[in-house]
């Protein structure tokens, strides 16, 4: 009898699966139970993104074969090594065709184990959130190599804000695209990634200084807590592409600031180098900053673009999130370097339909967008 019921207790465990995929054992770095479910942030663009290491590794070496000798140019021009680490980049996160080069220029050189992403909200309208930084409470995010964790210092990091600065909303997470547009690159240059996603949705100049405030002082005291060092075991990224130009393709809205033929195209291209030189690179002082928000956002209505940067809020959030921090820690100060600037018409795309990709939208003079790379020692 008893023979009998210990193989029948054995089939019913065979025959009904389990109900949660699990995390494995317990490990210091997690600090979490050992039997915690896992939460997967599943993809959202499955089309303008890579997310089978087949279909990243291609376009790395359609990269190398096409952009070998820009990416070489940028890496001499600024002495980039591979000693090199970043505490603070900005990266594109438009579709993997036409931004191409402009992500392992960014990205490789960002190496450290936990990577802090400072995302695009594009619908917190829709979801009517602003004012408040946007957390998720996925375990994990889904990437080309695998899973890719959620860093325990997200609850520690919260702990430490006080709570009218931030929110935990998945809904917004889970159709956000901006963040996920780095991880396989992350994750390609480091397999043991963990990253925190944060949205920055509207917000205003002076709202975007105190939540940084407290944002650096919560780092800072986490950083030390745990002896991590910036830039080498945490680094900060900001994902945005720059101007979304022209007067089709954008919700009936027209963004065609000085036309759309080649010489507003131009005009276009000297005022984003602009953006670039004068606000993005150099010394890293709040009045460059607050001069980037006046230039892409109205000044009575911070919900208003001027200048069509989808990263007006992430890019000022970032950067006075790292200013914060560093004076926090004593660091050094942050110099930013803009590596490179391109647009998605202004070199040839990488080919994608053969490895089961596409791209979001056409691009003409009369649709495009821009992409900007830039990096703090």
């Amino acid at each position: 009898m008893k023979t009998i019921l210990i193989f029948l207790l054995l089939l019913v465990a065979v025959l009904v699966p389990a109900q949660n995929k699990r995390i494995g054992p317990k490990t210091h770095e997690s600090m979490q139970p050992a039997d915690t479910v896992i939460r997967l942030r599943k993809l959202v663009d499955t089309i303008g993104y890579a997310f089978n290491k087949e279909q990243l590794e291609t376009i790395l070496q359609r990269i190398d074969r096409d952009q070998e000798d820009r990416l070489a140019a940028v890496r001499k021009k600024y002495d980039i090594s591979g000693a090199d680490a970043w505490r603070l980049a900005i990266a594109p996160h438009d579709d993997y065709s036409y931004a191409g080069f402009m992500y392992p220029l960014v990205l490789k050189n960002v190496q450290a184990k936990t990577i802090i992403i400072f995302g695009v909200a594009h619908k917190a309208k829709q979801l009517q959130l602003e004012n408040q930084l946007i957390f998720d409470s996925y375990t994990h995010w889904k990437g080309p190599y695998g899973n890719i964790k959620v860093s325990s210092m997200r609850e520690e990091i919260m702990k430490e804000l006080p709570k009218d600065m931030y929110t935990v909303n998945d809904s917004m997470q889970s159709i956000e695209h901006s963040v996920e547009a780095e991880i396989p690159f992350l994750q390609y240059y480091n397999r043991d990634v963990q990253i925190i996603s944060i949205l920055v949705p509207p917000m205003s100049y002076a709202r975007m200084t105190e939540i940084s405030q407290s944002l650096g002082k919560a780092l800072a005291k986490v950083l030390k807590k745990r002896d991590i060092e910036w830039g080498v075991e945490m680094s900060l990224l900001i994902s945005t592409d720059a101007v979304h130009y022209g007067d089709e393709g954008w919700g009936g809205q027209d963004y065609s600031f000085f036309g759309t033929d080649s010489i507003g195209y131009n005009q276009a291209i000297t005022k984003e180098h602009g953006i670039m030189h004068d606000f993005l690179t150099g010394d890293l002082v709040k009045e460059k900053i607050r001069k980037f928000t006046l230039t892409t956002v109205q000044e009575n209505d911070f919900r208003i673009y001027k200048w069509t940067w989808c990263g007006r809020y992430s890019v000022p959030f970032g950067m006075l999130t790292a200013l914060a921090l560093q004076q926090e820690q004593g660091a050094p100060p942050l110099n930013g370097m803009g590596l490179d600037y391109c647009t998605s018409i202004d070199h040839s795309p990488i080919q994608v339909d053969d490895i089961g990709m596409g791209v979001t939208a056409k691009a003409s003079l009369k649709h495009w967008v821009g992409y900007t790379g830039v990096v703090f020692r």
